[in-house]
């Protein structure tokens, strides 16, 4: 007797605690679903760049002994200049036969020698001396240029900071208009301000940061004193946020 009436009372235990779900699957948390952005102009302090040498004869010996000159008169430039060992890299190097057309269907086989040599410049000033010579001694390409800073960390993190302020006052604004307020938020996520930009040489690619921009805080702009000037380059940060709505 006992346990028929237990059997008989589990089914209307069960729908008591399913109903309540029921009721907040069917009315979920009202939320406002914003996004904000920030941008901040920093002045760079450090420049990375890549040269490149090409050379070519008939000779494959001298086309390569061309090249190996060049090159070295660039190394020995950047350490004139005290760059770090470290910020130099010989990234590319290829040797192949072509054909070159002297015209009057005539070709001749020769043999075509590259290399490329990426510099890090953490001293801007040097970098008009740096670019100048380092064509002058042979470099025939200039394959990138990219100004950018050493403490992007730390711009970075206050861009996120400065979207998510952004993200709540548009929440705020929004809410107060429809008469309600701004609970905790519920999701985030951050979006864009992705700076991945690759430039390619010789068949070859090279992914480095870029930076874009949104909202901003300046600062004072960079210049060699000479030809080139370096301006501010922008680091951003994108957010959306879902926050409960009350």
């Amino acid at each position: 007797m006992t346990s028929c009436c237990q059997l008989r009372y589990l089914p209307f235990v069960l729908s008591l605690v399913l109903a309540p779900l029921s009721v907040r699957a069917q009315n979920p948390q009202p939320t406002v679903d914003v996004q904000g952005s920030a941008e901040i102009k920093v002045v760079p302090d450090e420049v990375f760049l890549v040269f490149g040498v090409e050379t070519s004869d008939p000779s494959m010996a001298v086309a390569k002994s061309r090249n190996d000159q060049s090159v070295k008169k660039i190394l020995a430039l950047a350490t004139e200049l005290k760059i770090d060992p470290k910020h130099l890299q010989t990234d590319f190097i290829s040797i192949e036969p072509w054909e070159h057309d002297l015209g009057n269907d005539t070709k001749r086989m020769e043999y075509k020698v590259r290399k490329s040599i990426a510099i890090t410049l953490n001293e801007v000033s040097k970098f008009e001396e740096l670019l100048s010579r380092a064509l002058e001694g042979g470099a025939n390409y200039v394959h990138g240029i990219q100004f950018r800073t050493t403490q992007l960390r730390k711009y970075r993190d206050r861009a996120r900071e400065l979207a998510l302020e952004a993200a709540q006052q548009k929440a705020e604004l929004l809410a107060g208009k429809l008469g309600r307020k701004v609970g905790p938020a519920i999701r985030v996520s951050e979006y864009g301000g992705g700076w991945y930009s690759p430039y390619s040489w010789w068949g070859q690619s090279y992914g480095y940061n870029t930076m874009a921009q949104n909202s901003t805080q300046s600062g004072d702009a960079a210049s060699t004193g000479g030809t080139i000037a370096f301006g501010q380059i922008s680091v951003t940060a994108s957010v959306s946020v879902s926050f409960a709505l009350q």
